[in-house]
């Protein structure tokens, strides 16, 4: 198949995600300020909205997930999810009750965080049909622009926030994802209805990931995610209080990791069209051992920085390839599968946050060591998903799913 059809399926799409990365990143990194200078949310009810829409977002987005796999409905899914977003995001500019926000959040803004995924999973069914050799390369890039608009984003809501209030940084976000909604309208087609399970697994050599692999999988993916997300938590006051650095040198750190990020991302894309992705999570997971490993016993804050080639490793791996494996592992059901994926990163968060209440308690090396903990986990739980024999395969000798993928 041409590449120019590709192309000008996946150059709108490409736009689609430029545009609600960039609404994410306006309000995502700055909830926690909202709900205590605006809301005037106290510290109990502050950390349980950080914990309750996470939980909903994960919930509905799971919800979503299944039924956009049954019915060919994926584009109007993906309107739905920008529409809720535009119309919480106007709401949470106006409003400043607990209660009102709390709600909004559990159920416009759940709905509008299935719009990461189902717009991956929209994109899985294009390369299905047009380019299925170069879905990971894909896959790849578009997240990288979702990373690029994050490098942005947060600078230029914090220039907003600081001129004109949380109201002006809401109303901009729903701005941009009313721009993502009439985008999908004008600009993506609608894609055929779902091809059947039998004869996707037929299409893809008979190989079919049993769900213990997946969870084994996915359990790997949870606990690198959250040594990620206790990482960039941990980072400032690390950086301050125990390497004896600066605030600034602590963003200098992580602007370095999100600045290697997007070109590795490409890079590793287009090395998995020679390269098995699953060879390439491994060598991520084990990168992600390394780091941590260095982060722990780091002594000078350049250290850190140089590590954070390995941390762009990891994040350019399992959590851009990351997608395009369980895909492949899920070829019926690519709205699913990118659930799944994409939901290991709120339950990070989740689960991050009581580590970084005992690394507060005692010593933020703590959270490094705990991480690198984590990580031996994941390398363990990602060994252990090799073994487990695809399902079209049970009954043959040869080896599962680490020499299949």
């Amino acid at each position: 198949m041409p590449v120019a059809p590709l192309t000008r399926r996946l150059v709108p799409l490409s736009l689609v995600f430029i545009v609600v990365g960039l609404g994410v990143s306006f309000v995502g990194p700055y909830l926690a300020l909202f709900l205590t200078d605006a809301v005037h949310a106290d510290p109990l009810h502050t950390t349980a909205f950080l914990i309750v829409a996470p939980i909903s977002g994960v919930a509905v987005s799971w919800l979503i997930g299944r039924v956009s796999d049954r019915r060919p409905i994926r584009r109007q899914l993906l309107i739905a999810a920008a529409l809720a977003g535009a119309a919480g995001a106007g709401l949470t500019a106006v409003l400043r009750n607990y209660w009102a926000v709390l709600a909004v959040t559990m159920t416009l803004t759940a709905v509008a965080g299935s719009l990461f995924p189902q717009s991956f999973a929209y994109a899985r069914q294009v390369l299905q049909q047009r380019d299925p050799g170069r879905a990971a390369f894909a896959i790849s890039a578009l997240r990288t622009l979702f990373s690029a608009a994050w490098v942005g984003g947060p600078p230029l809501a914090a220039l907003i926030l600081a001129a004109h209030g949380f109201g002006w940084t809401y109303g901009l976000a729903g701005a941009l994802y009313l721009l993502g909604a009439l985008l999908i309208v004008t600009l993506l087609p609608r894609v055929p209805a779902p091809v059947t399970a039998a004869a996707e697994v037929h299409a893809h050599g008979g190989r079919e990931a049993r769900p213990i692999a997946l969870f084994l999988i996915i359990a790997s993916f949870t606990v690198i995610s959250t040594a990620s997300t206790l990482n960039v938590q941990a980072m400032p006051l690390f950086v301050e209080r125990d390497l004896g650095g600066t605030i600034s040198q602590a963003g200098l750190v992580l602007g370095i990791c999100a600045a290697l990020e997007i070109p590795m991302m490409l890079a590793l894309g287009a090395l998995s069209t020679r390269i098995p992705v699953r060879r390439l999570i491994y060598a991520g997971v084990l990168c992600a051992v390394a780091y941590h490993a260095v982060a722990a016993t780091a002594t000078h804050v350049w250290m850190l920085a140089a590590a954070q080639l390995l941390q762009a490793m990891v994040i350019s791996t399992v959590g851009a390839l990351g997608i395009s494996y369980v895909q492949d592992l899920l070829p019926a059901h690519p709205g699913r599968a990118t659930t799944m994926v994409t939901n290991t990163f709120p339950m990070g968060q989740i689960l991050a946050a009581p580590l970084f209440g005992l690394a507060q308690h005692f010593d933020f090396r703590l959270a490094y060591a705990c991480n690198l903990l984590l990580c031996v986990v994941g390398v363990l739980l990602l060994v252990a998903s090799g073994r487990v024999r695809p399902a079209a395969a049970a009954n043959r000798p040869e080896p599962a799913l680490s020499a299949s993928y």
